[in-house]
């Protein structure tokens, strides 16, 4: 992943650690003080975003554990690989789109950042500018030529 990415993966490890847990303790200790535990909707509804949070606080940890960062600034070539950013022009629409490679916790195709394991990206690895890919799409193949590679 990239150390954009990695760094997004530890905010929101501290954020949930550090705000999330506390705010979800109180919660769960506020409707305690209710009374009947068996029938209270709000000690429940708690005790289960505890869940999804302790859940989700560990998968960051494994993550990040298990990360291999590399540093996009340290890469060039014409070659696309892992972090490159892809300018492309769709061949039937003529319509431009600009991809950065990520790893999957980052990827988000809103902000221009698709997976390494995306069917895009696997067609774009080790092409050069200038080729044609074609990509096999849920509404059939698309064809698309590679304009520009670059690292940013």
């Amino acid at each position: 992943m990239t150390a954009g990415g990695y760094a997004a993966l530890q905010q929101e490890l501290k954020q949930r650690q550090s705000v999330d847990r506390p705010r979800i303790i109180e919660h769960i200790a506020e409707a305690r003080s209710h009374g009947d535990l068996s029938e209270n909707a709000e000690y429940h509804a708690a005790k289960e975003e505890q869940s999804h949070n302790e859940g989700r606080i560990a998968e960051l940890e494994d993550k990040l554990a298990r990360a291999d960062v590399i540093d996009i600034s340290k890469l060039s070539g014409d070659t696309i690989k892992f972090g490159a950013t892809v300018t492309l022009i769709d061949e039937d629409t003529e319509k431009k789109a600009v991809w950065q490679i990520v790893g999957e916790p980052e990827a988000d195709a809103k902000k221009g950042r698709i997976s390494i394991t995306s069917p895009l990206a696997r067609a774009l690895i080790g092409k050069k500018t200038g080729a044609s890919v074609e990509v096999m799409a849920p509404g059939g193949a698309k064809a698309y030529e590679i304009t520009k590679v670059e690292w940013i």
